[in-house]
Parts: structure tokens; C-alpha cells; sequence
């Protein structure tokens, strides 16, 4: 079995929203979220996708 869409990790200034099993990265600025968010872009060949001002995943299409 092969997984072509899949979350690969979430980024996030607020713990109080987050839960569950993709790799979680805690950020005290949405500076710092969105740095790491691209760097984790460009590390896991994924895609970065803003869900809120608090929160961005890395997906994989």
C-alpha cells in the first residue's frame, strides 16, 4: 500500500489547538512558524498550507 496524500507535520504558535499523530513543532513567533514551515517544506518535499494565523501543515499531494 502506497500513501500519496498524507500530513506530514504541523506547526503551530498556539499548543492549546494541537493533537495527534503528525510530527508537531511548537513556535513562539509566527516568524519563527513560518521559517520553520518552509524549511520543513523544502526537508520533506512537501507542501505548506496556512490554516489559520496560529497554525501551518506540511502536506505531502
Amino acid at each position: 500500500m502506497r500513501i500519496e496524500k498524507a500530513v506530514l507535520a504541523v506547526i503551530t504558535t498556539n499548543k492549546a489547538k494541537i493533537d495527534g499523530g503528525a510530527p508537531i513543532f511548537l513556535c513562539d513567533t509566527s516568524e519563527e512558524m513560518e521559517n520553520v514551515a518552509k524549511n520543513l517544506e523544502a526537508i520533506l518535499d512537501g507542501i505548506s498550507h496556512a490554516l489559520s494565523n496560529e497554525m501551518q501543515i506540511i502536506v505531502k499531494h
